[in-house]
């Protein structure tokens, strides 16, 4: 009987650390559950513009800087987008900056919305400017994108009694295309698009202006033929 009970008691031990260690790994796991949605959210949160729902600057310019190094390896094209609320101080002024936040959500829905592909990505760019980028795209595939958004907030009709195209928002888009190269940046590429956005904004607002190619005209010129017989001119 000794035996016996010293037996019972060491498997009814066993069995109640067993118990125990199951409520602990269950537990464990629960927190680790927890701690991945946290993650999850997090990760969420830096990436995403708190006013807008859409991707960052940060995000932006990772992600340019990603495919620029991707497509300068397969020597294909990239595109960017930069949209710009046509007369967005004068809204703010009129309706209020509530109103103005409301906007900014609406536009934003509305152009991310255009992006079908899952290589795009829409940004908020900074106050009311908003960047697409275009994996695969040249400049005349980008202006297809770019009329298209702006003829998306046009049909919208958002009301602006202020704006200077008119009664309603609108917008102002510069375009830029470019093959990446070792001779050119990312900050080339933007500095083009902003100066096709100048251009739009000089020429009326309410338009899409294209810097073109951007590669045709930056990128190093091939080097010359080599001649059996080169001629030495005068």
């Amino acid at each position: 009987w000794p035996v016996l009970r010293q037996r019972v008691r060491r498997l009814l031990q066993n069995r109640w650390a067993m118990a125990e260690l199951e409520q602990k790994a269950e537990r464990e796991g629960i927190l680790a559950e927890q701690l991945e949605v946290a993650n999850r959210e997090l990760q969420r949160l830096a990436s995403t513009d708190s006013l807008t729902q859409i991707a960052n600057r940060r995000v932006c310019d990772e992600y340019l800087q990603q495919e620029w190094r991707r497509l300068a390896r397969l020597q294909d094209s990239l595109a960017i987008a930069i949209c710009d609320i046509d007369g967005f101080k004068a809204y703010n002024d009129a309706y209020g900056h509530p109103a103005g936040d409301e906007c900014l959500r609406r536009v934003a829905d509305l152009l991310d919305g255009v992006l079908k592909r899952p290589a795009d990505l829409f940004a908020r760019f900074g106050g009311e400017e908003f960047l697409a980028i275009l994996p695969h795209t040249d400049a005349n595939g980008a202006m297809h994108v770019a009329e298209t958004m702006r003829q998306a907030i046009r049909t919208a009709a958002l009301p602006h009694e202020h704006a200077p195209t008119g009664a309603i928002v609108t917008l102002s888009i510069g375009i830029a295309a470019i093959v990446p190269h070792a001779q050119s940046s990312v900050a080339d590429l933007i500095e083009a698009a902003d100066r096709a956005l100048y251009e739009a904004k000089a020429a009326g607002r309410d338009r899409a202006v294209s810097a073109g190619d951007l590669d045709r005209s930056n990128a190093p010129p091939p080097d010359p033929p080599i001649l059996d017989n080169p001629v030495v001119a005068d």
